[in-house]
């Protein structure tokens, strides 16, 4: 029996740290690691499931290269020097917007996004598609209109909460928070605290909750209207908060005036008397709102993150202890990219902003079915697979079929390197060092640079080193002095002066650093990720300042290099920073003012439009009876990452839930079979009958449909969600709302 060995979870955002213990290239057992500062020994379904993403039997090992409709094994060399030929040509004869990058490393390899990022900027093209965009670019907006950056983003401060929300989240089963499931337990255990739900469907946090409002689906957005009003029209908010930290009051005032509470609420089929209860408990104590997709895609996605980000401040509950506050990070998740900003491309055919950096999956199909001359028709796709992963699977077929090149850089073959010109095998996470740096502790921050645990079968490399040996294929990393590799195997101190030097004398090299370091620090230390993490670190220690003093560090030249040693020999987690809980609206509000900008003018003409009658009437004329969430997080679905359906141990999944009513009226019983029929498409359903959604809407988890040795394993949900199905603002798909009819198959 081998000793145990640090790591952590991949498999949602979270990244719970984990033991295991290994064997060649297999996970043989998997537990939870108790010396994690962030997760205490917690660990879900998921997390202990790790071996099976591991080890499967469709694990790349080898360069392939599709020859008409097989592939065939290639050398990396060749692999290489024809996929950066290809993008040459492409790049020369249509121009840089032809060619788009989607990945950034999902869950848990946060560190190939550099290097993927930077190799499509020294190609010319800004087009970076990510998941992210799938989910949560009209949220960013947002924080960055009302914050000054787009990657700032206020999270329950759930230690100290007393009145937790959450509207449209799942946690119970999505995470989303550190321990979610203690976490839930504890707040609901305790008679001083209150648990609060705000879904359509009774979900399992919902069943945990001392409250519960079931609105109509698609009125959030009227709720939260609704809400704000009460807070305004009782006098509720905290006008002390308002004054001395937020501007635009005047401005959102006008927004609200005349608005019928009442009618809003009869709408989204609540009771008024409980709605303004709500109002007042939150008005009353610390409380803090955990949103997720049932909110961010659901009607109106945008526009339900500008209105939450009012009610929250309103409440003055931003920046407070107990409230949504800033988490420390080491990298922020994306870029600010303001939509207005010349410099900021949109999309060819669709015609959307990046917004954080990063563009909507949703309209790539679009995008590379143009007309248009300057149209996609190159993607290199990395640690994703859109063809399971985002809306309209149908487009997706159809629009891949039809680039010059499609790269997959992947773990396992996936549907869409099924589909790719050339597929190249990554490392799995826990066969190199790689990170993540999502954060959600508070006010401290922790970073865990997983190590190599298990050996590498074949030839896989690091998406990092992949995307090197393409940029120096293509002639893009520039020459640089030798001092620089003998430095490296040496005095790490001197390595990074004569870092600093050559950039001075060409700060034009300097958006090629990634590349440089890879190639000098990276060969010295076997790892190109590792080598980027000592640059991160060099340059985090000199900004952080006070957050590193109060993490216990002493500031000094060599910090950046001892951190670094301290995080590479360190198996777990590592403190980096804390926050100033004191001060943490303060220290991180990034406004020229510094100030929360409460009103954003761009989205004032759409809060007017929201009213009682006319969501009404568009809820009430989509051409469909019933309403589909496409999506639900279960204890079996892992995005497309976990392909062995033998994973979720015979459970029967990706099945389409139904309310007991609406099964009766259609003749529908559990494990029947059904046809659902959308805009997107139709497809047929295993049924279970289940007091989980609400009358009128079903329910299929997203995460199946995989193709695992020729025998498909349930439904993918996305051939039923239509693409233009959007958020008109950030091309947001609206999960949570796709008109459908379901009708019984005899």
């Amino acid at each position: 029996m081998t000793d145990w060995k640090k790591t952590t979870c991949v498999l949602c955002a979270v990244n719970c740290g984990l033991e295991v213990q290994t064997q060649g290239n297999r996970i043989t057992n998997v537990r939870g690691d108790k010396d994690s500062p962030r997760s205490q020994g917690y660990a879900c379904r998921k997390g202990l499931s790790i071996a099976y993403f591991q080890d499967n039997a469709q694990r790349l090992k080898h360069p392939l290269k599709r020859v008409g409709k097989t592939f065939e094994k290639i050398s990396w060399e060749q692999a290489t020097s024809e996929i950066a030929a290809k993008l040459k040509e492409l790049v020369g004869t249509y121009g840089p917007k032809c060619l788009a990058y989607m990945g950034g490393g999902g869950q848990g390899c946060h560190f190939e996004a550099a290097f993927g990022v930077r190799l499509l900027r020294a190609l010319g093209s800004r087009y970076h598609y990510s998941a992210l965009a799938q989910e949560l670019t009209g949220f960013f907006y947002v924080q960055g209109e009302a914050y000054g950056r787009q990657y700032l983003h206020a999270v329950p401060d759930t230690d100290r909460t007393e009145v937790l929300v959450f509207w449209g989240s799942n946690a119970w089963r999505s995470h989303g928070m550190l321990r979610a499931r203690p976490e839930i337990t504890r707040l609901w255990k305790d008679r001083k605290k209150y648990v609060v739900v705000i879904d359509p469907c009774q979900t399992d946090t919902a069943l945990r909750a001392d409250i519960h409002l079931s609105p109509r689906p698609g009125t959030d957005t009227l709720l939260l209207k609704a809400m704000i009003c009460i807070l305004l029209d009782e006098m509720l908010y905290d006008e002390e908060y308002v004054r001395q930290h937020t501007t635009g009051f005047g401005d959102v005032l006008k927004l609200f005036e005349g608005f019928d509470i009442s009618a809003a609420l009869k709408v989204c089929e609540l009771e008024e008397k409980e709605v303004v209860n709500l109002v007042h408990l939150l008005a009353a104590g610390r409380c803090s709102f955990r949103s997720d997709l049932g909110l961010l895609m659901g009607r109106n996605s945008t526009l339900n993150s500008y209105l939450e980000m009012i009610f929250i401040n309103l409440l003055g509950r931003v920046g407070a202890e107990g409230g949504n506050v800033f988490l420390g990070h080491l990298v922020p998740l994306g870029s600010h990219t303001p939509v207005d900003d010349p410099a900021n491309w949109r999309t060819v055919e669709t015609g959307f902003p990046a917004i954080m950096g990063v563009y909507p999956p949703n309209v790539m199909p679009e995008e590379i079915l143009s007309e248009k001359p300057d149209r996609l028709r190159a993607v290199i796709a990395s640690g994703s697979n859109p063809l399971r992963s985002y809306a309209d699977t149908s487009a997706y077929e159809r629009a891949f079929k039809e680039l010059d090149l499609l790269v997959t850089v992947e773990v396992a073959m996936t549907e869409t390197a099924a589909l790719s010109h050339y597929v190249l095998p990554a490392k799995s996470a826990y066969e190199k060092w790689d990170g993540s740096f999502f954060s959600w502790k508070y006010p401290e921050y922790y970073f865990h640079m997983r190590r190599p645990l298990c050996e590498a079968l074949g030839e896989p490399k690091e998406e990092a080193e992949i995307f090197t040996d393409i940029a120096d294929a293509l002639g893009l990393i520039p020459r640089y002095p030798a001092e620089l590799e003998e430095l490296a195997s040496g005095d790490r101190l001197r390595y990074g002066m004569a870092l600093m030097s050559y950039v001075s004398e060409n700060p034009a090299c300097a958006d090629m650093l990634p590349f440089i370091v890879a190639r000098t620090l990276g060969k010295a230390l076997g790892s190109h990720a590792l080598s980027l993490l000592w640059a991160i670190l060099a340059r985090y220690c000199q900004s952080a300042g006070s957050r590193l003093e109060r993490a216990g560090y002493t500031l000094s030249p060599a910090l950046g290099d001892q951190l670094f040693e301290k995080v590479k020999n360190t198996p777990g987690d590592v403190l980096i920073s804390v926050e100033n809980k004191e001060e943490n609206l303060r220290e991180n509000i990034k406004t020229p003012d510094g100030k929360v900008h409460l009103n954003i003018p761009a989205l004032d003409k759409w809060v007017a439009e929201i009213k009682p009658a006319d969501e009404l009437k568009k809820l009430e004329s989509t051409g469909y009876p019933m309403v589909l969430v496409a999506g639900e997080r279960t204890d079996f679905n892992a995005n497309t990452l976990m392909r062995n359906p033998e994973w979720t141990g015979g459970v029967r999944a990706g099945t389409m839930k139904i309310h007991p009513d609406d099964a009766k009226g259609l003749g529908l019983v559990t494990g029947g079979k059904a046809l659902i029929e959308t805009e997107a498409g139709s497809l047929e359903v295993d049924v279970e009958v289940s007091n989980r959604p609400r009358r009128g809407m079903v329910i299929i988890p997203h995460g199946f449909g995989l193709n695992y040795g020729g025998q498909i394993d349930g439904v993918n949900v996305n051939y039923l969600a239509p693409a233009r199905n959007r958020d008109h603002f950030a091309a947001t798909p609206l999960h949570r709302f796709v008109p459908c009819r379901v009708s019984a198959i005899r």
